[in-house]
């Protein structure tokens, strides 16, 4: 029998594993109107929810992606596979960066690739990603793992049980958070180098002049 420990490490791992990703395969082939792409989104990311009424991409915030350049423009109120692929990058990666950084890293990946523009398609990106980050998942689980039994060695002079079990746990997510924190340094730092908003639009009016001129010749 699985000791009290054990079980809620077992709980955790069980609900990474149970959290779905979109497949490559899965996105429809065919155009999709907004009832179409919502409901798609919520049956496949239906397991990332934290609670049962947490809203996944609504149509306001599909509409607001749109308005705010993080979204190209439906054709004829249908969004194709590009859209639906661009929409699964801002699910993930808005949770984990502001709207703005969000911004700075798609609007240069939807300029480049979006509609066959690129050497590669927004597909093939995708699925590239998806297979490192799947590839990652065992070692994300291993330390994960060695986090919690890290966790668990420590305050182990405190007698009182309810104390020392609210302190490991806060100790666990101490960790966690650090890590995210590092992380979250690291990506705001190669963003802030390459890819800030600000850059892009200076690069994207240069880009506009050089065209304005050749056009006057």
């Amino acid at each position: 029998m699985l000791s009290e420990d054990n079980a809620y490490m077992v709980s955790i791992l069980k609900k990474m594993k149970s959290t779905n990703y979109v497949q490559p395969g899965e996105v429809p082939n065919i155009d999709l109107y907004m009832d179409q792409v919502t409901k798609f989104m919520d049956e496949h990311l239906e397991s990332s929810k934290r609670r049962s009424d947490d809203k996944l991409l609504t149509k306001t915030m599909i509409n607001n992606y749109t308005k705010n350049n993080l979204l190209p423009s439906p054709n004829k109120k249908k969004y194709t596979k590009d859209h639906m692929y661009t929409l699964l990058f801002i699910y993930y990666l808005k949770n984990v960066m502001p709207m703005d950084d969000t911004q700075s890293v798609l609007k240069p990946l939807t300029d480049m690739f979006f509609g066959d523009q690129g050497s590669i398609d927004m597909e093939d990106i995708y699925k590239e990603i998806f297979d490192i980050e799947y590839g990652q998942s065992f070692s994300l689980t291993r330390d994960v793992v060695r986090k919690y039994n890290k966790s668990k060695e420590s305050f182990s002079d405190v007698e009182d049980k309810k104390e020392k079990d609210f302190l490991q746990a806060f100790t666990f997510i101490a960790m966690l958070c650090f890590d995210v924190y590092m992380k979250k340094t690291m990506i705001e730092k190669i963003i802030d180098d390459n890819l800030s908003l600000s850059s892009i639009m200076k690069t994207d009016c240069i880009e506009d002049e050089k065209q304005g001129k050749k056009s006057k010749k």
